[in-house]
């Protein structure tokens, strides 16, 4: 579960200007702090399917925003995954 503190930093870190919550970088910055959190309750709970498929939807989801950040601008696109250590 992402705490409040926890999706504050995250916002923080990658936001681009003071009082962004809502563009690209900072909701793919959240889905991928998401995702990673529910990757780890999976490896311990393996017959958790509803949780699973929120996985799904959530690496989803990150995609179609990694695919217009790409779409819109290379160089952002080339910034976050190399900031977020995603493999592409």
């Amino acid at each position: 579960m992402l705490t409040k503190d926890r999706k504050e930093k995250v916002i923080a870190e990658y936001k681009i200007k003071p009082g962004d919550t809502g563009s690209p970088e900072v909701q793919i910055a959240i889905l991928t702090t998401r995702i990673n959190e529910l990757t780890e309750h999976l490896k311990t709970h393996m017959k958790d399917h509803s949780s699973r498929r929120g996985l799904l939807k959530m690496v989803g989801n990150r995609s179609s925003l990694l695919k217009y950040v790409r779409n819109k601008d290379i160089n952002r696109y080339r910034q976050i995954i190399s900031r977020l250590g995603l493999r592409k």
